[in-house]
This record gives C-alpha cells, structure tokens and sequence, in this order.
C-alpha cells in the first residue's frame, strides 16, 4: 500500500490505483491529454505522478558485459492507493466521465474517489 498520495488533496475528484504497477511516461501523458479534451479547458488537473525511473535496454545481439543498456523509457513506480490525477471545477457529472476515460488509458484497475462520497 502507498503511504503518501492517498488522499485527494487538491481537487475534489480523483482517480485511485488499485493495483501495484509501472506507468509509462506515454500512458500517463495519453490520461492527461483525454482529461484536458474532455473538460474542455474547464476546470483544473492535478497529475499526482511522474516518470522518475528509467527502464534501460541492451540493443539486440550484443554480448554480455560492456556495461549498462541506454535508456528505453521513464516509468512512474504505482503503488496500491496512490491517487493518480485529480480535476476540480466543473460538476461532478464531468469529473466522473472524464476520470472514467482516463482510466481506460491506464492499464491497471483504478477506482473513482472525492472529498465526498463519489
């Protein structure tokens, strides 16, 4: 379970994690570009997360040794409960549709919370 980030802090809808994960920079970026479209320039997005790892690849037939791969992409580390986005500003009927597609581009299960009972 998260210890911090499990709590909405700043809007008054959020999307949680349900499950233990890595988020790829592009999946994050995709959530983030679908609540923007759907809000329609209304309201406000928090994104709670951010690509700090970097996964790293050895190119194909290369022998062992001679050090590290370069860095294929940045991963955020999700650990159950961490609240990933939150939107605040517009009606709650909005937030919900726009957390809800969001959660389509995250490939892990994720449920909806708020300040209120959602």
């Amino acid at each position: 379970m998260a210890v911090d980030g499990c709590d909405v802090n700043f809007g008054e809808y959020g999307l949680q994690a349900l499950e233990n994960a890595w988020l790829k920079n592009t999946q994050i970026e995709a959530a983030r570009v679908v609540l923007t479209h759907h809000l329609r320039g209304g309201g406000k997005v928090w994104i709670r997360i951010f690509p700090d790892k970097s996964v790293s690849k050895k190119p194909a037939e290369t022998r062992m040794g001679k050090g590290k791969g370069m860095p294929e992409f940045w991963v955020a580390v999700i650990r159950r409960g961490r609240v990933l986005f939150e939107v605040e500003g517009v009606p709650g009927e909005v937030a919900k549709d726009a957390l809800r597609l969001a959660a389509s581009k995250i490939p892990f299960k994720t449920k909806l919370i708020g300040r209120k009972h959602v």
